[in-house]
């Protein structure tokens, strides 16, 4: 029992520490949103620019190409019709290759978040050849959020769904969830525990065998939910007083299972922690995060610890 306890306190300490760092330290200072001259850049530009003055940061808008006064005149005119004139607003150009220089100016210029907009369902090919998204979400170095919905006029968001797995990293990502659900008015904040299929080891034979995949699914069920409320213990109170939080389990794939979740209740924005480095394997065999790359079922953030 005595061995016991110091750990505990080392995770509380380590909660704490995080929450700490993402509530009195702003988490998103600076977005980046990567741009091209396409039928969407105007919406996509008036989102992005709603969502950096609510989070409270400066945004940069960067276009990887040439500068022309053509293109120039079309940028600020759109920039025109922002609705937060106060936002702090600098537009960049750069030239050569879109990935490598997304990658280096998110490192160079201390960017928090990287915003890009994202096609909803790719195709087999781009799945295993990779889109530009996809590359820089398992390279940059900072937070992504794939935008598959602007909209011209503002369309609240209501309800957040964040991922809960058991990861070192889940701490940092419901914290962040919180911080963005608060900034962005939320009314509900659902964090799926997503428990694996091959955790319930039992063949359903019979009754007796059914009342015993039930009671264990019932014990991963509560084992989840206690370990999801430690971590909310470190949130502090002002972010739960009109944010209604929900716990769900759910049994299933990794990955596929939350983003089916997400999309059945309609959720509004979709929190994960970001993807491990992945190899050739992990593209045939495509898990977790992946899954919802190929076939987004809303906005989608992806959280990293700046590095």
């Amino acid at each position: 029992m005595t061995s016991a306890v110091p750990l505990f306190v080392h995770y509380v300490l380590y909660w704490r520490s995080i929450f700490k760092d993402v509530f009195l330290n702003q988490p998103f200072k600076t977005v980046l949103f990567g741009f091209a001259f396409s039928p969407s850049l105007k919406i996509n530009v008036l989102e992005t620019s709603r969502i950096s003055h609510f989070l409270g940061a400066k945004l940069i808008l960067l276009h990887v190409g040439s500068k022309t006064e053509k293109k120039a005149r079309q940028i600020h005119e759109i920039l025109s019709h922002i609705e937060h004139k106060d936002l702090e607003v600098s537009v960049q150009w750069k030239t050569g290759k879109p990935n490598q220089v997304l990658l280096d100016t998110c490192q160079n210029s201390a960017i928090d978040l990287l915003i890009l907009g994202a096609l909803q369902h790719e195709n087999l090919y781009q799945f295993y050849v990779g889109s530009i998204a996809r590359k820089l979400t398992r390279n940059v170095c900072c937070s992504v959020l794939l935008l598959i919905k602007p909209s011209e006029e503002r369309v609240p968001c209501k309800h957040v769904v964040v991922n809960g797995l058991e990861d070192e990293e889940t701490p940092f990502a419901i914290s962040n969830a919180f911080y963005v659900s608060h900034a962005l008015g939320a009314k509900q904040l659902t964090i799926v525990e997503e428990i694996r299929q091959k955790e319930i080891a039992v063949d359903i034979e019979d009754d007796k065998s059914l009342k015993r995949a039930t009671i264990l699914k019932e014990r991963l069920k509560n084992r989840e939910d206690s370990r999801v409320r430690k971590i909310l213990k470190s949130i502090p109170k002002t972010y739960l007083n009109e944010l209604k939080v929900k716990t769900q389990s759910i049994f299933g794939k990794r990955g596929y299972s939350i983003g089916h979740y997400a999309e059945v209740v309609r959720a509004d924005l979709l929190v994960m922690n970001a993807p491990k480095k992945t190899g050739v394997l992990d593209r045939i065999f495509p898990h977790d995060i992946e899954y919802i790359l190929s076939d987004l079922p809303t906005d989608l953030l992806i959280v990293r610890k700046r590095t």
